[in-house]
């Protein structure tokens, strides 16, 4: 396999469908504009980063930006962070990754975190993504050996509450990608990518009272991935990391003494350019150059699908999700993931269960997508979180 097929398929075709399900060639080059209609995936290096690894939030659907925190919440809402019990708390999470199309594609996720004081958190994780073991070929199909591709992103979160009822919260990550180091290229030998961003995140939330039933009202938004370029070779493409834009809202209703019931939505958006639409010449006919610096990429990305606003409307992905939760020692949960056909065609229902038992709980969700369209049917995920000491603050 050449650097040339590697770089565009392992991190534009295959991740994207390690991450969406589907991947689509590129935009079709032609004279006639795009009217959103067709099929104009958003391309990104190290896609992992959008995989939900925690088998709680896998469980609902992927949606959780504004559910109640857990040792988890730094890899979709550091915000959360802030408002848990427990003075300190790990967990393990892991995931064999497209199991029935490929046996060793598999992502770990090891976080923890440690309350300062009532009013500050820090937190940190490791996500670690195998893509298991590539045979590697040159142009002329010569064969250079086996190749075992990995990424990685090291992170180290901050939380703060302003009271009872916000809280701010950041992430500063380190991201790593190893697809085929070592190998040559046009543009020189390829090495292994790095990259470092930040995650900017905030939750509200507040009690009140709804048909008789104490019930919590939250809100939570987060910014992800929001950092430099990455590229493969000196002289290679500089490719944009997923930003990604993550707002949502959450209900947790105390059915009775014993029972609640959370109902979650979220919505989300990458914040990198979309693909024009390019003519015979290479010339764009339609839509934005996608050359562009990561702030004009963020703030360009609400306006620059060829299709228009109907496209922009499309790149908007739901997820939501129930969590039901007696005497809070277990959980039922269910959620549904949508994306637009045109945009990944990320499709699927999710559920799972959750045990708390003294200091740990056990965590597990199952993915359900047609599988003769979706390599992620049947996903799995499981979780073991620990939480120790005395309550330090109520939620």
């Amino acid at each position: 396999m050449n650097f040339k097929y590697i770089s565009k398929l392992a991190f534009s075709a295959l991740s994207m469908a390690l991450v969406f399900g589907k991947t689509n060639a590129q935009v079709t080059i032609g004279n006639t504009q795009t009217n959103g209609s067709e099929a104009n995936n958003i391309v990104t290096a190290v896609p992992f980063l959008l995989i939900t690894p925690d088998a709680r939030a896998g469980a609902m659907g992927d949606a959780g930006v504004a559910v109640a925190g857990d040792v988890n919440s730094a890899s979709i809402n550091a915000s959360k962070l802030a408002f848990l019990d427990k003075p300190y708390g790990f967990a393990v999470s892991y995931s064999p990754w497209l199991k029935s199309l490929v046996p060793d594609i598999n992502l770990a996720y090891l976080s923890g975190f440690y309350k300062l004081d009532d009013r500050n958190t820090i937190g940190a994780s490791l996500r670690y993504f195998s893509l298991g073991s590539i045979q590697l070929t040159d142009i002329n199909q010569q064969d250079l050996g086996i190749a075992n591709p990995n990424e990685l992103a090291l992170d180290v979160s901050f939380a703060r509450n302003f009271g009872k009822e916000f809280s701010l919260g950041t992430s500063l990550r380190y991201i790593y990608s190893n697809l085929a180091s070592g190998q040559f290229s046009s543009s020189g030998q390829v090495h292994s990518g790095n990259a470092v961003a930040v995650d900017v995140s905030g939750l509200y939330k507040t009690t009140t009272t709804m048909f008789g039933r104490q019930t919590v009202l939250s809100a939570g938004a987060n910014i992800s991935n929001i950092g430099t370029k990455m590229s493969y070779s000196d002289g290679g493409e500089n490719f944009f990391l997923p930003t990604n834009f993550k707002i949502g809202g959450a209900s947790t209703v105390t059915v009775d003494d014993f029972s609640t019931l959370t109902f979650a939505l979220d919505f989300n958006k990458l914040l990198v350019p979309t693909q024009p639409i390019y003519d015979s010449n290479d010339n764009i006919v339609s839509g934005k150059n996608p050359n562009r610096s990561v702030p004009a990429g963020i703030f360009g990305s609400f306006s620059d699908a060829p299709g228009g606003f109907s496209e922009e409307l499309k790149e908007v992905g739901i997820s939501t999700g129930l969590e039901y939760w007696y005497n809070q020692q277990f959980a039922v949960r269910a959620g549904y993931n949508y994306q637009s056909p045109m945009k990944g065609d990320s499709r699927y229902f999710t559920l799972g269960l959750g045990l708390k038992y003294n200091v740990f709980n056990i965590d597990f969700s199952y993915l359900i997508a047609n599988a003769q369209t979706s390599p992620l049917a049947n996903t799995l995920r499981f979780g073991l979180l620990f939480n120790f000491g005395e309550n330090k603050a109520k939620r």
